[in-house]
């Protein structure tokens, strides 16, 4: 059975929230749960690849990358139907467009609640003045 890693922000209440719901269907694979702010090799590679992820979760599925809504979609799309979280996920997310509209709305919100809560962020990609939200 083939691992399939979610990376985002633990200290986020509304992401690990929504992280710890979603349940991925057993035929696809083992969903495992990353935290962004523990160093790692799949941080490093994260970070080599450019992706702030500050500004969104990662999904890497088959040695491949998925950033922001297209992680997002694709966790809708590998969903398990038997739970009901993950039909109203498949049914918001499961559209590529969708995602891609509705994403930067849920970002704002969780950097928001970061603000608010005083939050440092992660800056994988060692940006100058990013230390807060």
């Amino acid at each position: 059975m083939q691992k399939i890693y979610l990376v985002y922000d633990t200290e986020c209440p509304a992401c690990d929230h929504y992280c710890r719901l979603v349940r991925i269907r057993e035929s696809v694979g083992e969903l495992v749960l990353v935290d962004a702010r523990e160093p790692g090799r799949l941080m490093d590679e994260i970070t080599a690849a450019g992706l702030d992820i500050d500004q969104g979760m990662v999904l890497k599925l088959d040695h491949q990358l998925y950033y922001g809504a297209d992680a997002i979609h694709m966790l809708a799309l590998l969903g398990s139907p038997s739970w009901v979280f993950n039909r109203f996920n498949r049914w918001l997310f499961g559209s590529r467009h969708l995602s891609r509209v509705l994403y930067p709305l849920l970002r704002a919100c969780r950097n928001l609640l970061l603000k608010l809560l005083r939050k440092t962020r992660i800056n994988n990609l060692g940006l100058t003045g990013r230390d807060r939200f």
